[in-house]
C-alpha cells in the first residue's frame, strides 16, 4: 500500500505546478519537442528539464529522443491510471454502524 501511495502521490504532484499544467495543455494538442516548450514557456532550459522529469516520472506524459532534443507527448494509458486513482481516492464509502450515532468514539 505503501509503494502504491507513492506512486499515486507522483502521479498528483505533476499537476501541482503551473508551468506543468501549462505543459500539459501545450501536448493536448500532440507531441511536442522540448525546444518548442521552451520558446512557449518562459522559463530556462534546466527548469523545462526539471519539470519534463516529474511529468515522465508520474507516467502522465511520455518521452521520445530524437538526435538532441527529446519529443513529449500524454501517456494514455497514464493520463487514463490518474483518472482512476483520482476517482478511487475521493470516493465516499459509506460504512453503516448501528452503534454510531454520526459522532466519533472520542468526540461522544
Amino acid at each position: 500500500m505503501e509503494n502504491k501511495n507513492a506512486d499515486i502521490a507522483k502521479v498528483f504532484k505533476a499537476f501541482c505546478d503551473e508551468n506543468r499544467i501549462t505543459i500539459l495543455h501545450m501536448l493536448q494538442s500532440g507531441e511536442k519537442c522540448a525546444c518548442i516548450l521552451l520558446e512557449e514557456l518562459a522559463i530556462s532550459q534546466s527548469t523545462l528539464s526539471h519539470h519534463m522529469k516529474i511529468l515522465v516520472e508520474s507516467g502522465v506524459v511520455k518521452a521520445r529522443r530524437e538526435g538532441k532534443w527529446t519529443h513529449y507527448s500524454i501517456s494514455e494509458e497514464g493520463s487514463k491510471k490518474a483518472e482512476q486513482w483520482l476517482i478511487k481516492i475521493t470516493a465516499v464509502n459509506e460504512v453503516i454502524d448501528e452503534n454510531q450515532s454520526g459522532a466519533c468514539q472520542v468526540c461522544r
